[in-house]
């Protein structure tokens, strides 16, 4: 018999708004279904999707859990039929399908990873969703390579402190947009040649200027809305824009006639709604190239701050102020 408890406490939404609408509740443990473990949670990524779905804008998709969080660090408290990799009491981080605001959360075992060596359990959590993002959206889909230039707008969100280092261990240039001077700092200190402060300065110019004229060869970007163009005309000849979020809006008008001269492909995706299989993949490339830059110290987890899990909504109200890095629950 199980020593686990048969009610845990998670963070359910009440009600669309602000992180006000976060609200502890008590739920059942969730059981392990065939391929499942069941981690007790040791700390939780809040990532910008959760506030989306706090706002009403991005429901969970169907069959997943309606509680918060898409990244957890833990233990595996279970394992259910058909595992074969992670058994009771072993530590691992997750790319979870929600459910990540609780005490106990249910993972894929194809989606969860072992932990770093000297990695705490906060940082782990802060891995999965951003560290899996990039990887898929750089270098999967924008097909980065060594010597080539690469434009990451939101340097110090989490996707741009990760997206800035992984470029860089793999032997790119590195460009990044934030929207102060201390920002541009931080930036360069983790690899990028030139950070761009989006306040004083056009990037569009800037990359002119910084690749004598070239444009960069992959870019990433979280804003979309007016920066789609701009993205647009910063890109080389064979250039890569990918779009992984739209802070300014996703529907823009732009000439096709600049996509066709300079043979440019545009892409984007979302990794939520994508298939167990599709993570797995994913899963897969990270441990394979991404976990030994971070067990050797070449990549580090860039952490803003932590928060209980009682104060999700202060973790929220942290994640809309001006932060650096990743915002992190601990239970």
């Amino acid at each position: 018999m199980s020593d686990r408890p048969a009610t845990m406490t998670a963070i359910a939404i009440a009600g669309k708004g602000g992180p006000e609408v976060l609200q502890p509740v008590t739920l059942p443990v969730p059981q392990p279904g065939p391929g499942q473990l069941l981690i007790k949670v040791a700390a939780a990524g809040v990532n910008r999707p959760d506030i989306m779905q706090r706002m009403g804008l991005y429901p969970a998709p169907k069959g997943h859990s309606e509680i918060l969080g898409l990244e957890v660090a833990g233990t595996v408290a279970a394992a259910g039929e058909g595992t074969h990799r992670f058994k009771a009491g072993d530590q691992v981080m997750a790319l979870v399908n929600g459910g990540g605001y609780a005490e106990y959360c249910l993972a894929e075992e194809t989606s969860c990873l072992p932990i770093p060596a000297g990695l705490a359990m906060a940082e782990a959590a802060a891995i999965p969703e951003s560290f899996f993002t990039v990887w898929h959206n750089v270098f999967e889909r924008g097909a980065l390579k060594a010597g080539e230039w690469f434009l990451v707008h939101g340097g110090t969100s989490g996707i741009g402190v990760t997206a800035i280092q992984l470029a860089r261990a793999f032997g790119a240039k590195v460009i990044t947009t934030v929207g102060s001077a201390q920002k541009c700092e931080i930036c360069r200190e983790l690899g990028a040649a030139r950070a761009i402060d989006y306040t004083a300065e056009d990037f569009a110019e800037v990359v002119k200027a910084e690749t004598s004229g070239r444009g960069v060869d992959v870019i990433l970007d979280i804003v979309g809305g007016d920066y789609v163009e701009r993205n647009i005309r910063s890109l080389a000849d064979d250039g890569r824009l990918v779009n992984i979020a739209f802070q300014k809006g996703s529907k823009v008008t732009i000439d096709l006639m600049r996509v066709m001269l300079k043979r440019l492909t545009l892409t984007g995706s979302t990794l939520r709604i994508r298939t167990n299989e599709v993570k797995a993949a994913i899963a897969r490339a990270v441990e394979e190239n991404v976990l030994p830059l971070l067990a050797d110290g070449r990549v580090r987890v860039v952490m803003d701050s932590t928060f209980p899990l009682a104060e999700a909504a202060k973790a929220h109200a942290r994640m809309e102020e001006s932060h650096v890095g990743k915002v992190v629950l601990t239970l």
